[in-house]
């Protein structure tokens, strides 16, 4: 019997558990044994595992985070590669790894697999940012957990006549903040692709209000610029030592205050996007994945990635998802901007 690992690495996604389910359901299906190996690349390169039978992920589909625990480490970044993890793979007999992590983790899936490590990836991010792939799992979750924050931050803005600035995740790409900012009716949503202009925003709050409206929503990406006048936030560091980003919107606040005199508030709505139960489509998606990456991996492949394209589970060279990362089209944005004035 082959057997196979799958380990989640980064940060936590509304979905996992149902990737996790779907490899193990498929596993015992097709007669492969299935490692799970803890809290990601750490568990790897420490031998921390632990087996996985159908019976394991009974009862996990509609869990958030995930039962195998994840880590911010990295074995290019903490280790010496594929030598780091050599021991674990080893001793538990491994043949291949699924990982199933966003594009910093399949970017040292992908070395993995050129130093000989058969690997298939798993694309993850609620940021639904990788290249190669139409969709993440997670980010519907994200946004439909973000619609509802506004949808709440817009009927306390319109009792006591404020302007909310609402900040969600998004590092270098706004996904999350352009489909909340549409799903919850923003008056403006602010996000790295595109520049912004604090006067013309203010102006339409202005607008707004003249005409009854005494309130506004703003959407802010986490990673975008913060106003000129401002200097950048100061970024504290992880355990792993990348930044934790954040704070942008408390400057772009005081902008909109400065220019409008109309009291503006701040709500950061942060890991509460990553947490809690994956919606349907979500556990759909994830499902699907999981079950296609078994199938890659019993199939011999190596050093792919199992994508969406179209209604599609696809194998993609991992190449692509770590070349570049994949930000919102002018179209999709266009039509947010419609109701920004």
């Amino acid at each position: 019997m082959s057997v196979v690992g799958v380990l989640t690495a980064g940060g936590d996604c509304p979905g996992l558990n149902a990737v996790i389910r779907g490899v193990v359901a498929r596993a015992e299906q097709v007669g492969v044994e299935v490692v799970g190996i803890r809290n990601g690349w750490e568990g790897l390169m420490k031998d921390r595992t632990m087996q996985l039978e159908r019976d394991d992920v009974r009862g996990i589909l509609g869990r958030g985070g995930t039962i195998l625990g994840t880590s911010r480490m990295d074995p290019y970044v903490h280790g010496d590669g594929l030598t780091s993890c050599n021991r674990t793979l080893s001793r538990n007999g491994i043949e291949s790894l699924i990982v199933i992590g966003g594009d910093g983790t399949l970017r040292s899936a992908m070395k993995l697999a050129e130093e000989g490590l058969p690997v298939i990836g798993v694309p993850k991010t609620i940021d639904n940012d990788i290249a190669g792939t139409d969709v993440t799992f997670g980010f519907a979750t994200a946004v439909q957990i973000a619609s509802d924050a506004i949808d709440r931050l817009t009927t306390t803005a319109e009792a006591h006549n404020r302007v909310i600035v609402v900040e969600v995740m998004g590092r270098t790409k706004g996904w999350i903040a352009t489909y909340a900012g549409i799903s919850g009716g923003a008056d403006a949503v602010l996000i790295p692709e595109y520049p912004y202009d604090l006067d013309a925003i203010a102006q339409t709050i202005r607008k707004r209000h003249r005409a009854g409206h005494s309130y506004s929503i703003i959407v802010v990406a986490e990673g975008v610029k913060p106003p000129k006048g401002y200097e950048p936030p100061v970024m504290k560091k992880d355990a792993f030592g990348f930044d934790r980003l954040g704070g942008v919107s408390f400057q772009i606040a005081d902008a909109i205050e400065d220019l409008t005199q109309f009291e503006t508030r701040v709500s950061v709505l942060g890991h509460i996007q990553r947490g809690g139960t994956p919606v349907a489509s979500d556990r759909v998606l994830a499902t699907r994945l999981g079950v296609a990456a078994l199938d890659f991996a019993n199939d011999g492949m190596t050093n792919v990635m199992a994508a969406v394209q179209g209604n599609e589970i696809v194998a993609v060279p991992m190449k692509i998802a770590t070349e570049s990362i994949r930000g919102v089209p002018e179209d999709i944005y266009a039509t947010a901007a419609v109701f920004f004035n």
